[in-house]
């Protein structure tokens, strides 16, 4: 059965509706969808933001789930849905969220003065944060945390002369009035879809499922382009020009490439083996740092925002260093930058098979023409 399907068949409502009333109250296995979802493929369950489904299996970032609105199966990612009856459903709660990154988060554009998240506190175990964006003459706009300590009866509190029954509370009531807050609560932090998760076995994949919709930029060895994988995930493709590389050494390192995991490197989803080589990444909004910088958001930039931007790369690159790897071609055109300003690195590994390539060709080249000189 496709699970392309969003509305129930004729007939079924009673059921479907009885279905839904009888799981309503259920236990921890309902989720509520965060984001609407467009299915890739058959084994995929289509849903929009509010829907209810009921998990049936969890494995990975692909969890098996059952729609309490059509009754269809199928799989979903588990970054779109939160489960019910639980904090997690609130937009502005973030659990495991650093300091640091709820600045970048809260500072990114989108946001605005009083735009705030609740995250759990990184030093006091049970207790949470509320983080404000604020703007003042002297400093511009920056970031302020207040500690949330818990009650011994299960209450929480920002200033002793004030509690609350509950973090819903305690939000409803700020979002009234500042009370000693550097601002009155706003709209919670603006944060962007999700990326869908790959599939672990599209590593490999035909070329036919890839579109090109817009080239971003052309170099010595290939072109970007902003694609869709199966007409529904947006990915950035770069394509290689025939002799580049071969294939063989290229599939190697790709496979070396494909582990190395980091929130600061861009993610390598998958791969086109059949010249001319075809390499699928994530998206990234904002394209390369040395293209960002020329903008006028870019030219907008304070300095502590750029070396926040520096210190994101020198994660990234004290990652690959903890990998025994090396990029071989760090610089700002091989940094991309997020819609939120968020900067990755692409690109590692690459420098190396190119410049194995072109070393071996030119060995071969020199050893010709002395060749020649010689006869």
């Amino acid at each position: 059965m496709s699970c392309y399907c969003s509305h129930a068949p004729e007939g079924n409502v009673n059921q479907i509706f009885e279905l839904h009333i009888l799981t309503f109250f259920s236990d921890e296995d309902i989720v509520i969808a965060q984001y609407d979802f467009q299915p890739a493929s058959d084994s995929d369950l289509q849903f929009k933001k509010g829907d209810r489904l009921k998990i049936i299996k969890e494995t990975g970032e692909w969890w098996l789930a059952k729609s309490l609105i059509t009754g269809y199966e199928g799989y979903i990612p588990s970054t779109y849905v939160a489960r019910a009856h639980t904090m997690e459903v609130e937009r502005w709660l973030f659990k495991d969220m650093s300091r640091r990154d709820t600045e970048r988060l809260l500072l990114a554009p989108g946001n605005k003065p009083g735009a705030f998240l609740v995250r759990e506190s990184e030093t006091t175990k049970g207790a949470f944060s509320l983080s404000v964006r604020d703007s003042t003459p002297e400093q511009g706009d920056i970031v302020k945390h207040y500690k949330i300590r818990a009650l011994d009866n299960g209450g929480y509190y920002i200033s002793p002369s004030t509690t609350f029954s509950s973090l819903q509370e305690l939000v409803k009531y700020y979002a009234r009035t500042a009370d000693g807050l550097c601002q009155r609560l706003g709209s919670p932090c603006k944060t962007a879809t999700p990326q869908r998760p790959w599939a672990q076995d599209e590593w490999e994949i035909p070329r036919e499922t890839l579109k090109m919709v817009k080239k971003l930029g052309a170099g010595q060895f290939g072109e970007v382009w902003m694609g869709y994988y199966k007409n529904s995930q947006k990915v950035a493709i770069k394509t290689l020009k025939e002799g580049t590389m071969e294939p063989e050494a290229f599939l190697q390192e790709a496979n070396l490439m494909k582990q190395l995991q980091h929130e600061r490197l861009v993610k390598l989803h998958a791969v086109v083996t059949q010249e001319p080589i075809y390499i699928v990444t994530e998206y990234m909004a904002n394209g390369s740092l040395l293209d960002f910088l020329k903008t006028d958001d870019g030219h907008k930039l304070k300095l502590p925002k750029l070396i926040d931007m520096a210190a994101q790369i020198a994660e990234g690159m004290a990652f690959i260093e903890r990998k025994n790897y090396i990029h071989r071609d760090v610089r700002a055109a091989n940094i991309l930058v997020s819609e939120t300003l968020h900067c990755k690195i692409a690109d590692f590994g690459l420098a190396r098979i190119i410049e194995s390539e072109y070393t071996a060709q030119e060995v071969f080249l020199s050893i010709h023409a002395k060749s020649k000189v010689s006869i």
